[in-house]
């Protein structure tokens, strides 16, 4: 695919999760990788509904920032998230409420942040691991994200928000979506005695889409 037409379609993607209230203000940042293996990255301190295609940040094969304005501050955790999952295409970054709220609570298990409410959730996302709290743009994160050595596409950060990788730009959208929507209703349901899907449902969903759950 071209590199205006990822412009574009990070453009779109980016406004249509603002206006949707999944991000707000100037929170919430994409990456792409092109297909010279470089990368298009959303610049810092703009709203993701206010993107301008021809100012996106541009980084070549070798990491270097070649044009466009200066790159969103949490380059590390996607640079992070690409040298250990070889397959992912984009990243996505939010603040959305639901799953800050999650990544928030004391009884939100590390390991399974994300209860396995609904088959998708379980397809498109897989196990969610929650991180620590790390000040945004700290190193630390990155290398938090190394050291799940590639065993998740999605992570919760502590009092900060989600963090999903996939294999390109729509499917990571989609299974950022995905997260909010389940992270809502693990709220929504608290206290009710609800119970998630069981291993055995789990296994099937994960056998049939090849999903990372280990």
């Amino acid at each position: 695919m071209s590199d205006s037409k990822l412009r574009e379609d990070i453009c779109f993607w980016a406004q249509s999760l603002f206006d949707r209230g999944l991000t707000g203000g100037a929170s919430g940042n994409i990456s792409v990788r092109t297909g010279d293996g470089g990368l298009l990255v959303t610049p810092t301190g703009v709203s993701m509904g206010r993107l301008d295609p021809a100012r996106l940040s541009r980084f070549d094969a070798q990491g270097r920032h070649v044009s466009g304005d200066a790159p969103t501050k949490e380059m590390p955790l996607h640079s992070a998230f690409y040298e250990t999952r070889r397959s992912a295409g984009a990243v996505v970054h939010l603040h959305s409420t639901h799953s800050v709220a999650l990544s928030i609570l004391p009884e939100t298990d590390p390991e399974n942040a994300v209860p396995p409410l609904t088959a998708y959730a379980v397809m498109r996302v897989g196990k969610v691991a929650l991180l620590p709290f790390f000040v945004p743009g700290d190193a630390g994160m990155a290398e938090a994200i190394r050291g799940l050595a590639g065993r998740r596409a999605a992570v919760l950060l502590a009092n900060h928000g989600p963090v999903v990788a996939s294999k390109d730009l729509e499917a990571a959208v989609f299974a950022m979506e995905e997260l909010e929507e389940t992270a809502k209703l693990a709220l929504l349901l608290r206290g009710t005695g609800a119970q998630p899907l069981d291993a055995d449902q789990i296994g099937q969903v994960v056998r049939k889409f090849e999903v990372d759950w280990d």
